[in-house]
């Protein structure tokens, strides 16, 4: 087998056949390793190795592969769109029942308050407070704990998002006679409507 020059000009002027076509070498197996429908033409770059011939068609991509990351891109953008939309509804809840949470701390502690300094104790209350721009509206109840003469008082404040009603809850004992709260626990509770 016989190999090129290594100056591409010199490849150039020994293997140009008619209209200033380049040739493969003979012996080289001629125009069947070479894409159909290229007849026979390559261009001639220079390699590390010498001279590396390249069919005319290897510029670019073909219309299939086109095709398929059209398609890729068609099946994941909507994917990734509709998952940062989850997260950010979610996000969104979270911020909700946290201020669901803030403002049932901020009644059952003005409600505290109030029985505190000795007035009588409601056993049930209502409202509406805002937090931000949005308004939750509450409702408090108390009653009496079966283990001890102690009381216990639940504020649930509710609200509504894309079409389900939330209801976050906050709870504490508090000894009527002493006139001093115990700790709160904390509940909630999510119904679709």
């Amino acid at each position: 087998m016989k190999s090129f020059p290594q100056q591409p000009t010199e490849a150039l002027r020994l293997r140009q056949g008619y209209g200033g076509q380049v040739r493969l070498p003979k012996g080289s197996g001629g125009r069947d390793h070479l894409p159909k429908g290229s007849g026979g033409q390559a261009r001639v770059r220079q390699g590390a190795g010498g001279l590396v011939r390249r069919s005319l068609g290897e510029g670019g991509f073909t219309l299939v592969e086109v095709l398929a990351a059209l398609l890729m891109m068609a099946i994941i953008v909507p994917v990734a769109l509709q998952g940062m939309s989850i997260v950010s509804r979610a996000a969104v809840l979270g911020q909700h029942k946290a201020a669901a949470m803030r403002v049932a701390e901020r009644v059952l502690n003005e409600q505290l308050a109030v029985i505190t300094q000795g007035q009588p104790i409601p056993t049930t209350g209502s409202g509406t407070e805002t937090d931000g721009d949005t308004s939750y509206p509450w409702t408090m109840q108390t009653q009496p704990w079966p283990q001890d003469t102690m009381t216990e008082m639940t504020v649930r404040v509710t609200f509504t998002m894309q079409g389900n009603s939330y209801e976050m809850s906050l709870s504490t004992l508090f000894d009527p006679n002493a006139g001093t709260a115990g700790t709160a626990t904390t509940a909630g509770r999510t119904t679709s409507r």
